[in-house]
């Protein structure tokens, strides 16, 4: 039977296995779909694939600079003390590194990026079998400069946040302040111009209610909302808000006293708006080991 493209695709996305173990599977099973992910899971090499309904929302994020390049990324894991582990780091390293100096410009590119220990969606599924723990490349933004630009990058708790800068005519001193603002105080954009006109109008509504509710006539809560915007701004714009270390001034002011001004803002915070383990993860490993 002949083996096509598409049935190695469907395998190897059934299976999280590799394309040239994919086909040799289809080839032995002549081209079953079931017998071959039996025979890939009796290799092993499908080992990866019963953890794919798996929360994986630990981890960590990085950023990698090489001169004019910058890339931030977040790879999860399932629990915490994997994401501690050594091998765990290397792994994100190896990718970091080997990213920053690709041509990939999305996550789809990043996974076919050769790193010193094959492709990256290959080695991520390979150490998934090592580690035994369901592994994810949720995100990568690959972030370019000009010369006259600075890059600041900040990590917190090892890697659990981290903010990356970019700004023109001032430090990289400078710009790793505002990624440090950046991650303490979690704005969700760069600035006014960057806040959704739906997000905008919700807000608006809100307000109005919450006013009219305080006991307010329709009119004066209506002029009461500009002024809520104002401060909604400076919570959720990164340059609107108050510069941490002199809360007299912006963020914005700041850096313009240092005679720059702020380009982009990216910030990963590791499992954001996913859902957490709720088990107990060392009772799951004294089950395992009573064979549970």
């Amino acid at each position: 039977m002949e083996i096509t493209a598409s049935m190695v695709k469907e395998l190897r996305e059934t299976s999280g296995a590799g394309m040239m173990d994919c086909k040799k599977a289809l080839s032995e099973c002549n081209g079953n779909m079931e017998e071959a992910m039996n025979y890939l899971r009796e290799k092993g090499i499908a080992k990866s694939a019963k953890k794919e309904s798996r929360i994986a929302a630990e981890g960590l994020a990085n950023i990698f600079i090489d001169g004019n390049k910058a890339v931030i990324l977040e790879i999860n894991s399932e629990t915490d003390f994997v994401s501690k582990n050594q091998e765990f780091i290397d792994m994100i390293n190896n990718i970091g590194n080997s990213l920053v100096k690709s041509s990939a410009q999305n996550l789809e590119e990043a996974l076919e990026v050769e790193t010193t220990e094959g492709k990256v969606k290959d080695y991520i599924i390979a150490m998934v079998a090592k580690i035994g723990e369901k592994l994810s490349f949720r995100r990568c933004e690959f972030v370019t400069k000009n010369d006259d630009e600075v890059f600041g990058s900040y990590l917190h708790m090892g890697g659990k946040i981290a903010a990356l800068t970019v700004l023109k005519n001032t430090t990289v001193e400078v710009a790793k302040e505002v990624a440090m603002q950046a991650a303490a105080m979690k704005p969700l954009y760069l600035d006014i111009k960057d806040v959704p006109e739906d997000v905008l109008e919700n807000e608006r509504k809100v307000q109005k209610e919450v006013a009219i509710n305080e006991g307010k006539p329709a009119d004066i809560a209506e002029k009461m909302v500009e002024g809520r915007i104002k401060k909604f701004y400076k919570e959720v714009c990164l340059v609107e808000q108050p510069f941490i270390k002199d809360g007299d001034i912006s963020v914005a002011k700041y850096v313009a006293n240092n005679g720059g001004e702020v380009i982009k803002m990216v910030r990963y915070e590791v499992g954001e708006g996913m859902e957490k383990r709720n088990d107990n993860f060392a009772e799951e490993v004294m089950n395992q080991v009573k064979g549970n």
